[in-house]
């Protein structure tokens, strides 16, 4: 087979023209497989008759394609070879949509992005500098000073290295308008691209990456909060009274838009029945103080909540038999893939193994039918990324975010134990996704898997979200080099934020019909611009001291 280009039919986003021409006596069958598809089986891609003769099929260009000719009607393979955007090879010739300048808009937003963090990052830093001459000391001493919560500071505030360290945490506010920013960006489609779209199984993009750094998030709150609550006086029946109704309350909102989970009620009830000793490092008091000089004073932060640690072990152990050791009919027991098309096609009504069949054994056939992985492993099953044992180890990742607010709460007063065991978290967590998973996407013991909630994915992600928190805490809670702009404001109405754009998301000014739909220029600014949007939103709700809490 020789290339032959005749020209280029309608092509859309992130598309190819392939085109062929046969010259042998015989027809031939083109089939193709994604790369990023495990052991898939070869799917028909078009046929080219005896030659001379020609042939030409459109392809997405987002993955790379292995490509394998046959003759027709035949399963005797002439030849295999990869498919990517770019001119050139001996069997095919493949003619790009706008390939060459698909990464050009993400380049360019990048950069200005980039840009602007920066000005914001400085621009507050020169204006604090100013405010060190006697003219602008006085200025900010005369005109009206704003101030809440501990969240902002007049000029000259720097000065007095004294003052105690806010009760506030910007960085937990910053992390987690950062992950509610991306979260939003991605929910408006990400500019196209498809790292912000979920992997369709096995692996990561930046789409999977904010859901558990959220729920990491809501355990660090949690007990900071619950401890805030005590240290007032706040009795158990209010904190029971209080943790009803804003569970309740979030159930109703996952009802309504299905992703928004009351993952920190569980974790609340963690805190409830934690052991009633208080952490000394933290002043708080709630019915005993632990005794002095004990030989687990360095590991007091996990020792003191050992009936805790007890039940995450029991539930995490939960998870495990039931993953791999629950009989699934038809189906080999353990079985973690996406079944359909792929393992060699043994398994194609097996999707997500135990997982899958707890969901529609609990919940019946009416589950989700469009997992991540039906377009590429051609899945016929429903399946359900936030199904029960998904659920199970959510649990457990908003523990890990509670263990690192038992951190702060010990040792806030000695920056380097509060980074230092941070970074001990992280190591542990990221050996451990890294032995579980063998340093790959699918070969490894557990694979790193959001639609399963695997134990490799929230070890994962619980290393990425300490060294993100820490690095934070140190940027901002430590140095005081940044105060979280733009993150932040998100951050401290992240309720109205995500209720907000998903209910608002496809109005204008959000969002509009686009005319451009063979570019990513125009979904790119529509993504960013609705997601400017509603931290802009944010911003001026912050300025009117308005906060939507439960």
């Amino acid at each position: 087979m020789n290339p032959l280009y005749l020209g280029r039919p309608a092509l859309k986003l992130d598309q190819a023209c392939l085109t062929f021409h046969n010259q042998l006596p015989t027809g031939v069958d083109v089939l193709y497989t994604s790369d990023y598809c495990y052991k898939c089986l070869y799917q028909p891609l078009v046929s080219v008759l005896n030659g001379p003769q020609n042939a030409s099929v459109v392809v997405s260009t987002v993955l790379t394609l292995t490509l394998r000719l046959q003759p027709m009607g035949r399963n005797t393979t002439l030849c295999r070879s990869k498919a990517k955007p770019v001119t050139g090879s001996s069997q095919f010739l493949i003619e790009t949509a706008k390939k060459r300048h698909q990464l050009c808009s993400l380049l360019v937003a990048a950069l200005l992005l980039a840009l602007i963090g920066l000005l914001c990052v400085v621009a507050p830093y020169l204006y604090r500098r100013r405010c060190t001459t006697k003219l602008i000391k006085t200025i900010c001493r005369e005109g009206p000073q704003h101030a809440m919560d501990d969240e902002t500071q007049g000029c000259g505030d720097e000065v007095n290295s004294t003052q105690p360290k806010p009760t506030r945490l910007r960085s937990l506010d910053t992390f987690r308008g950062l992950s509610l920013t991306i979260m939003v960006f991605v929910n408006y489609g990400g500019g196209g691209y498809w790292i912000f779209e979920h992997a369709p199984w096995n692996g990561l993009t930046v789409a999977d990456l904010v859901m558990p750094w959220f729920v990491f998030i809501i355990g660090t709150s949690v007990v900071l909060a619950f401890t805030s609550m005590q240290k007032k006086g706040v009795s158990r029946r209010q904190l029971i009274r209080k943790l009803t109704w804003r569970t309740v309350v979030l159930i109703l909102i996952g009802f309504c838009f299905m992703n928004y989970s009351p993952k920190d009620g569980l974790c609340s009830i963690l805190v409830l029945a934690e052991n009633p000793w208080s952490p000394p490092a933290s002043g708080i008091h709630l019915l005993h103080t632990v005794p002095d000089d004990r030989w687990w004073d360095p590991v007091q932060d996990v020792v003191l909540y050992w009936p805790e640690w007890i039940f995450i072990i029991l539930l995490e152990a939960l998870w495990l038999c039931l993953t791999f050791l629950l009989p699934v009919p038809n189906c080999p027991t353990g079985y973690l893939g996406a079944g359909g098309i792929g393992d060699n096609g043994l398994y194609p009504n097996c999707t997500g193994g135990a997982a899958g069949y707890i969901d529609k054994w609990l919940l019946g056939e009416n589950i989700y039918h469009w997992p991540t992985c039906k377009a590429m492993y051609r899945t016929t099953q429903p399946f359900d990324p936030e199904g029960v044992l998904g659920t199970i180890n959510s649990i457990v990742m908003g523990f890990m975010g509670m263990q690192a607010g038992k951190i702060i709460l010990f040792y806030r007063k000695n920056d380097v134990s509060v980074l230092s065991r941070f970074l001990v978290w992280a190591i542990l967590l990221g050996n451990s996704a890294a032995i579980l998973s063998k340093c790959t996407r699918d070969e490894g013991f557990i694979p790193v898997n959001k639609n399963l909630w695997s134990l490799s994915y929230i070890t994962c992600m619980g290393c990425f979200s300490f060294l993100l928190l820490g690095v934070m805490y140190f940027i901002m809670d430590i140095k005081g080099w940044w105060g979280g702009q733009p993150f932040i404001y998100p951050g401290m109405n992240s309720i109205f934020v995500y209720v907000g754009h998903s209910l608002l998301g496809s109005y204008f000014p959000f969002s509009w019909e686009m005319r451009f739909v063979d570019s990513h220029w125009e979904k790119l600014f529509q993504s960013l611009w609705a997601t400017s949007l509603w931290v802009l939103i944010a911003y001026l709700l912050y300025r009117k001291k308005f906060f939507l809490k439960i």
